[in-house]
């Protein structure tokens, strides 16, 4: 609707995962440099927490696709499955005919994939994201994938992605084993003021908006104030402050333009 209006080229506060618009701030480029070195160095677990809206999946999407063609990787977006489902789903995305029907078929496929890999010299990585609604079954039979490696080397780096209630899961005493494997961890925490305004910049600029249409120190204190920080409530708010300012006619958002943008997300227009 407002694009032509502000010479964008798309939409830049949309919801969706894409790393285009991944913006850099100190912690988030400290997130992306520990899953890296994590599954580079094939540390086998690697734990990433960050409260809701944070841009956990963003990041690992990004991280993802900067790997290079000596990791192979898989993605499980909703870990609410069955431990053979678990299993059918990360052959289904490493590429793999499962091969029967059962848990055992599943994990001697998985192995033999891996074994194959780090034969070729490649390294193998799995994000599990929203790990948090893993189940305790769920999470042991992840535990028990840590065992597939050789002398010198954990043959899958596993990616354990999800709000903080996963560090609380973690912390139960009959999940200690899993615990005690995971040797990278980061918590991504909300973004500050200055980030926030940086971030607002990024997204634009990565949609075409070149110095076209801005949000002003006020705009930019109310949207933090509101989304307390968090990259999705930024991209709502922002969003809706743009709309609001198409109806105004005016390529400055205002604290004003938020304010209608926020009352408009909270049903209280």
């Amino acid at each position: 609707m407002y694009l032509e209006f502000y010479g964008l080229s798309e939409f830049p506060f949309n919801i969706t995962p894409d790393p285009r618009f991944l913006y850099f701030a100190p912690h988030h480029r400290e997130a992306y440099n520990h899953l890296m070195y994590g599954i580079m160095q094939r540390k086998g677990f690697i734990e990433l927490t960050g409260e809701v809206g944070s841009g956990k999946t963003t990041l690992c999407r990004a991280v993802l696709s900067d790997l290079d063609s000596s990791v192979e990787t898989a993605l499980i977006l909703n870990p609410s499955l069955t431990e053979t489902q678990l299993l059918r789903s990360m052959l289904n995305d490493f590429g793999l005919e499962a091969g029967g029907r059962d848990r055992l078929a599943y994990i001697e496929r998985l192995n033999r994939f891996l074994l194959e890999r780090n034969h070729e010299g490649i390294n193998v990585a799995l994000v599990i994201d929203e790990a948090q609604n893993l189940s305790p079954q769920l999470m042991e039979q992840v535990r028990l994938l840590s065992n597939l490696e050789t002398d010198q080397h954990k043959l899958m780096q596993i990616v354990l992605c999800g709000q903080p209630e996963l560090r609380e899961r973690l912390s139960r005493p009959d999940l200690r084993q899993l615990r005690q494997r995971i040797t990278v961890r980061y918590h991504i925490p909300p973004l500050t003021l200055d980030d926030t305004a940086n971030y607002i910049d990024h997204r634009l600029g990565v949609a075409g908006a070149d110095g076209a249409v801005t949000f002003d120190a006020g705009a930019v204190r109310e949207v933090h104030r509101y989304s307390r920080g968090g990259p999705r409530l930024i991209n709502a708010v922002c969003d809706n402050a743009l709309l609001a300012g198409y109806v105004s006619r005016t390529r400055a958002i205002d604290a004003r333009c938020v304010k209608k943008a926020i009352k408009q997300l909270e049903g209280t227009t």
